[in-house]
């Protein structure tokens, strides 16, 4: 097929660094690497939440993760924006951005989670395992992460964003009412508002691609959305199953954005 490279992951996301080199390395398509999500869990999370000691049930008190301990009281919350790395709390004459604040009212599933130095779970945010969350994350009152799901560095789960079988890079942000399923999201994304990525076909079959004339069959029944670097969205949109949108392309708001390949720096009005 000619211009097939346009589908691989190079033309998407800068893969220079190890997580993404593991994650995309080999990919003939871009798609290829959800269905790496699963072993890349397996193999990287080293759950460090475990001593938190209270699954399936809202946390009674907030709790604070720092040099491999659970602090449960002697510390101070000084606020700030984690995403920024900002968010600072205070150890008797001691300042740190780089504690894990884990909110009262915030439910963790089971202990098969890996959260980052400097990362802020609020009060109401139910999170499952596996799932891996970078440094310096915030995931917001609402949030609902169903597991399977890798979050980098300084990202936003937003306000009742609900996430499963997908990955965030570094810098990606879905700050409010967003649904986000079987999709990667670039570095420093940005969905708006109520942007929805289907991931699921009215008939239930595989998604198809249409590209260059043809249709690629991904082999996958659940497939969202790829965005690539640098791009965003407006309020309110939807993509439709098998949606990818080159580094650096914008969606206008409440467009319904047709399956297909949409090249780096496109502008979608609708």
């Amino acid at each position: 097929m000619e211009n097939a490279e346009l589908l691989g992951p190079g033309n998407f996301f800068a893969c220079a660094d190890e997580f993404t080199g593991r994650l995309f390395d080999g990919c003939v398509y871009v798609w290829e690497a959800l269905s790496r999500i699963s072993p890349f869990l397996k193999e990287q999370l080293r759950s460090n939440i475990r001593d938190v000691a209270c699954f399936m049930q809202p946390l009674p008190q907030t709790v604070v993760i720092l040099d491999g301990r659970v602090w449960r009281e002697g510390f101070a919350i000084l606020g700030g924006d984690a995403a920024k790395g900002t968010f600072t709390v205070r150890f008797g004459d001691r300042e740190t951005t780089e504690a894990v604040v884990l909110c009262a009212g915030a439910v963790l599933w089971n202990d098969q989670i890996q959260l980052g130095a400097g990362t802020v779970v609020e009060p109401g945010a139910f999170i499952k395992g596996p799932t891996i969350i970078g440094s310096h994350t915030e995931v917001r009152q609402g949030a609902y992460i169903r597991g399977q799901c890798i979050v980098g560095d300084r990202c936003v789960v937003g306000h009742t964003t609900e996430m499963k079988s997908s990955v965030l890079l570094d810098g990606a942000k879905a700050g409010h009412f967003a649904y986000i399923g079987d999709s990667i999201l670039g570095r420093d994304t940005n969905l708006g508002a109520g942007t929805k990525l289907a991931n699921l076909k009215l008939k239930g079959d595989t998604v198809y691609i249409p590209f260059e004339g043809q249709y690629i069959d991904t082999g996958l029944r659940k497939f969202g959305a790829i965005i690539g670097d640098g791009s965003e969205t407006g309020c309110n949109v939807v993509t439709n199953p098998g949606t990818l949108l080159g580094k650096g392309s914008a969606v206008f708001p409440t467009v319904s954005v047709k399956a297909g390949y949409y090249g780096a720096n496109s502008v979608i009005r609708g």
